[in-house]
């Protein structure tokens, strides 16, 4: 991985550790995988941490891996590392973190749920000078919210706002779900034109796929009732941006963006200047002092394999259809 990265995922207490459970000094790889200084580094590894920065895992890279044995990730996705090449080589473990990486994304999102549901944007913009009367101020209580996918992070969310005491009403939908899974996480499993018609906050945790692409366009983006609010820290890709742009700027709907399509957006444009959309950096996960987690959570994954130990974070091949 890059190594500035490097040092603020794994850090040097961490690295030590890594070496503790395979008793040798873990080696950096900070570059390209194919020069001759990381080839003789690569033939004798079994296990390989990645993360973000970290070159693709292709046949070029793996015929001078003999020895490999086990992927871990620190880091959320695995698709921008893994090929079909070390999917289809018999023998190789693959470890994400992003259940570690989860944690920030759903207190990111619980908390711009409710910002949502209070209304916070349009108020901080309308009243500007001077706060709103009592009549005109809104509340989270009995809000209905639709997720839009039962992912680790969707579901974490889920739980989240059935421990609210705000009372919030769940619809789920999820071509993988069943109505009595969603009952069991507390949430009404509907399809998605029924959950936008009825939702006053939309949040999005689908996986960005080709059939997701534009999952919420024009079409469900009107069924949203006005006064909306779609929330969306999965992927950019998964809402027509420019549909989107022209239900906020009509005042019609809200919008908090942490990822947006293209990433960035272009300067000027108006989801980065309207008064109802809040547009942040792609910060929902892991930042700053959060990614430590993700190296904690990969070096312990090391440990497990030295001892044989079946790995928390296993993703297969047929994963990746769910995956974002």
């Amino acid at each position: 991985m890059d190594a500035e990265v490097l040092d603020r995922v794994i850090p040097s207490d961490l690295r030590q550790r890594l070496g503790r459970c395979a008793d040798l000094a873990p080696v950096p790889l900070t570059g390209p995988l194919g020069t001759p200084e990381a080839r003789a580094v690569l033939s004798g590894v079994e296990l390989l941490v990645t993360g973000w920065g970290c070159p693709r895992l292709t046949s070029d890279v793996l015929a001078h891996a003999p020895r490999l044995r086990a992927v871990v990730h620190a880091a959320g996705s695995v698709k921008p590392v893994v090929s079909d090449d070390l999917w289809d080589r018999p023998g190789i473990t693959v470890s994400s973190a992003a259940d570690a990486n989860a944690g920030p994304v759903v207190a990111f999102t619980l908390a711009a749920i409710t910002f949502a549901a209070k209304k916070a944007l349009p108020v901080a913009a309308r009243y500007s000078g001077g706060w709103p009367g009592f009549t005109a101020r809104e509340g989270a209580d009995g809000r209905v919210v639709g997720i839009i996918g039962a992912s680790r992070i969707g579901r974490r969310v889920i739980a989240g706002l059935r421990a609210s005491d705000a009372g919030y009403r769940i619809l789920l939908t999820d071509p993988y779900v069943s109505e009595a899974d969603a009952a069991a996480l507390g949430a009404e499993l509907v399809g998605l034109p029924e959950l936008c018609r009825r939702s006053s906050i939309v949040s999005v945790h689908a996986p960005q796929l080709p059939e997701t692409r534009g999952l919420l366009g024009e079409e469900m983006l009107k069924l949203v009732p006005d006064g909306g609010v779609v929330v969306n820290t999965a992927r950019g890709s998964l809402i027509d941006t420019e549909a989107l742009a022209r239900e906020c700027a009509a005042g019609r709907l809200d919008a908090f963006l942490d990822v947006t399509d293209p990433e960035p957006l272009p300067p000027g444009h108006p989801l980065l200047t309207l008064p109802n959309v809040l547009v942040t950096p792609h910060m929902a996960g892991a930042q700053g002092s959060e990614v430590r987690r993700l190296g904690l959570y990969a070096v312990e994954e090391a440990e497990r394999f030295a001892r044989g130990e079946e790995l928390l974070g296993r993703l297969r091949r047929e994963d990746l259809a769910r995956l974002a």
